[in-house]
């Protein structure tokens, strides 16, 4: 009973919690707007909006397998240190961008910022947590997220349309800095700051885990469609008319996402990951349809809202299939495994999507990325599914079963 007394809200994890917010706000907040910085400012084309998606994404991805083994190698304040300072640099430096060629270096650079920042905060935030809590600290972390994602690209827009990009820039330079002060004043046990080994293996699975690869591969699809979502919506809108609803499309994208999760959790663990994923791959597939169909504002939101509900259950549903699909000791690579794979996504997504864009308009895309999220119920019934009603049969067999949601 004495862990039980252990609190969770500490100010060192609620440091992390905001810090992990801060750095994930400031990415929303660009990824939203970018583009039509590039187009308009910038004078270049939708494939360009999405290049700098992608290059932001090459630099996350770079770096994410070496995150981890890095922040066990070094004294985990250090590098959470360098991590944020790398990554507050990178967000001031956006007011200094007067060509493509410097904007794509900086989305770079931020990307292996952001990798390191965030892969920094979420470890020690799990550090952090009581041991007998972890699971409830990483669901609060990710929490956190999720109210990025909404007021991120919500405030950017309204800088935007209300105000300039050169406000809008100052403001990530101030998140920015106050990621790195959350990280600053955040102190670390010093027995959670030693090496510690996770596994013996040698070569590749040092940074994939091979058992969490089925549902990366499909997360991989699902961030291809995502990306178009981030990426798109605020040029979509503003090609209607609508450009001040694009703000209420996020919010309630993230409404949907946000208040669900705990109904979501529960039936996740009671009736196993298929009763969550077909029905959440329907909505998505639905509001795909209905988003590339728009013609008014109450469509627009509407979508946003059938789409939140979607991706709100699929997201952290696969999430929690890769990690238990391994033992305690490879969870964490687990879930850099499948982040990883979400990260090749968004930037794969943001790009090709983009070109698509270019020879023929948003209302295709759109559809495509519908098929594309079809296509994801064939390949979870291919990879996935049989495993987990497996899984759903040995626990109500009295089999324990570890589910992290």
């Amino acid at each position: 009973m004495e862990l039980y007394m252990k609190p969770l809200w500490t100010r060192n994890f609620l440091c992390m919690c905001l810090s992990c917010f801060f750095q994930f706000m400031t990415h929303y907040a660009l990824l939203t707007v970018l583009p039509i910085f590039i187009i308009d400012i910038l004078q270049h084309t939708n494939q360009e909006a999405g290049l700098a998606v992608t290059f932001f994404m090459i630099g996350t991805v770079l770096c994410r397998p070496f995150a981890g083994k890095w922040i066990d190698k070094f004294e985990k304040r250090k590098f959470l240190l360098l991590s944020l300072g790398l990554f507050l640099l990178a967000s001031v430096s956006y007011m200094g961008v007067e060509s493509i060629f410097f904007l794509m270096l900086l989305r770079f650079i931020h990307g292996v910022g952001f990798g390191m920042g965030t892969t920094a905060t979420s470890t020690i935030a799990a550090i952090l947590a009581p041991e007998n809590r972890r699971g409830e600290g990483i669901g609060y972390l990710a929490m956190f997220t999720s109210l990025a994602m909404v007021l991120g690209p919500f405030l950017s827009l309204m800088i935007v349309i209300y105000s300039n990009f050169s406000i809008l820039f100052g403001v990530c330079g101030v998140l920015g800095l106050l990621a790195f002060v959350c990280g600053y004043i955040t102190r670390i046990p010093s027995d959670s700051s030693k090496s510690e080994k996770i596994n013996n293996l040698r070569g590749w699975q040092d940074y994939i885990e091979p058992k969490a690869l089925p549902v990366a591969i499909i997360g991989f699809f699902l961030a291809i469609v995502y990306g178009g979502i981030l990426t798109f919506i605020p040029i979509y809108a503003r090609s209607m008319g609508l450009t001040e609803f694009a703000g209420g499309f996020f919010v309630v994208y993230a409404i949907a996402i946000v208040l669900p999760r705990p109904i979501i959790g529960r039936l996740f663990d009671r009736k196993g990951a298929n009763s969550i994923t077909y029905p959440a791959i329907f909505l998505f597939v639905l509001g795909m349809i209905g988003l590339s169909q728009i013609h008014g504002p109450v469509g627009l939101l509407v979508s946003g809202l059938i789409i939140g509900l979607g991706f709100g259950g699929l997201h952290p549903s696969f999430q929690a299939m890769a990690v238990q699909a391994c033992s305690d000791q490879r969870k964490g690579l687990a879930t850099a495994t499948y982040f990883l794979f979400f990260d090749i996504g968004i930037g794969v997504g943001s790009y090709v999507l983009g070109l698509l864009v270019l020879y023929t308009n948003y209302q295709v895309m759109y559809l495509v990325s519908s098929v594309v999220m079809a296509f994801t119920a064939v390949l979870y019934y291919c990879l996935c599914h049989n495993s987990c009603a497996e899984s759903l049969r040995l626990e109500e067999s009295g089999v324990e079963k570890n589910y992290s949601s």
